[in-house]
């Protein structure tokens, strides 16, 4: 495939929890997966829950957490202006893309799951063995989604997403809504997590997971790998 069209879903939350503290997608999370996909020659499409400039997360915009892949992306006015005008994701049809992947941060902890528009953008995916990825909070995307039979859409899956360790590790274990990895393993999931923060990428069939942002460009490469094999 000389030109995928790939498909990039943020979260549109902003509000971490009842803390007062911002939140959003994580920049690294969002830059890296961009330019893989860029570089690789493909099509790519910035969506959102509501659409417009989805909310970035402050504290990935600090100094000690930029990357040379969101330097680069603080510099490129084009890549900045997609991201202002993002897509609702009301308005997407899955038929016109070959792959979907979803960045994390904690914002997408509270509007993925239980978003039926999204739910079946990716069961309209899956239904076509089209490619699924999900990095670090990404994979809270995939709790709603079911298979044809109605069963979870991860049940049966070998996963991975940002860990209870890693949870514990930043200190919002009692924030978030739901344990990302106790909610995939309830869902029938297995989990399959390396150390953590460290890269580690899960694929099984058309889905790719990654556990963290040190996981992001890793499971963008997994992402065009699939399309590469098609």
């Amino acid at each position: 495939m000389t030109h995928p069209r790939i498909l990039i879903v943020l979260t549109s939350h902003d509000q971490l929890g009842d803390t007062g503290d911002k939140t959003g997608f994580w920049l690294e999370e969002f830059a890296a997966p961009y330019y893989v996909f860029r570089d690789a020659g493909a099509e790519v499409t910035l969506a959102s829950v509501a659409g417009g400039q989805p909310p970035v997360d402050p504290k990935s915009s600090l100094p000690e957490w930029q990357t040379d892949e969101t330097r680069r992306f603080e510099a490129d006015a084009d890549a900045q202006r997609a991201l202002a005008q993002t897509t609702p994701l009301a308005d997407i049809d899955a038929g016109g893309f070959d792959a979907i992947f979803f960045p994390g941060g904690h914002g997408p902890m509270w509007d993925f799951p239980g978003n039926e528009i999204l739910a079946h953008l990716i069961e309209a995916f899956d239904e076509e063995a089209k490619p699924i990825g999900a990095v670090c909070h990404g994979p809270a995307a995939l709790v709603t989604a079911k298979k044809a039979d109605g069963t979870p859409l991860v049940s049966g899956k070998r996963v991975t997403g940002f860990t209870n360790g890693e949870e514990d590790a930043v200190g919002l274990s009692s924030v978030v809504p739901f344990l990302l990895e106790d909610r995939l393993r309830e869902l029938g999931a297995t989990i399959e997590n390396g150390e953590d923060f460290t890269v580690n990428i899960v694929t099984d069939g058309n889905l790719v997971t990654g556990q963290n942002p040190q996981s992001s460009a890793a499971g963008a490469a997994g992402i065009l790998a699939l399309i590469n094999a098609v």
